[in-house]
């Protein structure tokens, strides 16, 4: 099945279907385990293309892509490897997708000599970086745009 998607590097023609992706998800997904206020909040972070700009230019910025060449997913990583984003589609949840950007992000990590990597974790990614070998470092509240949502500072340590 992952042979559907492909992984590229984020293009600034990306901006607006990833601010879609994004919000999308956030509204749809993360409702299961946040408030409808705070998914609203959330969401709003990503009004703001410039702070999508930003990040292509800044971060290893890729997107998985399904053979309609429509963005199925994305994620991005500082090279101090910090893990900012991983969102997957509302619609294609559950098809590995998220598996195939983080061990993409992960050989990027290590190519690139960070040892590390680090993360800000919702209460509905958790479970999946568990099982991905990431530990919970510290529980937190982050403040989204104008509201705090509880999130995890997680981490895990990388071999070559």
């Amino acid at each position: 099945m992952k042979t559907d998607f492909t992984i590229r590097q984020a293009q600034q023609s990306d901006v607006v279907e990833l601010k879609e992706l994004f919000q999308n998800t956030v509204l749809v997904i993360n409702r299961h385990d946040y408030s409808q206020a705070e998914v609203e909040d959330w969401a709003s972070c990503g009004n703001d293309l410039s702070n999508i700009e930003e990040m292509i230019k800044t971060h290893y910025f890729i997107v998985a892509v399904n053979q309609q060449s429509q963005i199925v997913g994305f994620s991005s990583i500082t090279s101090q490897g910090y893990l900012h984003s991983m969102f997957v589609h509302k619609d294609f949840q559950g098809k590995g997708i998220a598996t195939m950007l983080l061990e993409e992000i992960e050989r990027y990590a290590i190519t690139a000599g960070i040892m590390r990597i680090t993360s800000e974790v919702s209460l509905t990614a958790r479970p999946f970086f568990e099982k991905k070998g990431y530990v919970v470092e510290e529980e937190q509240k982050r403040k989204a745009n104008q509201l705090s949502l509880t999130n995890f500072w997680m981490a895990k340590r990388l071999t070559k």
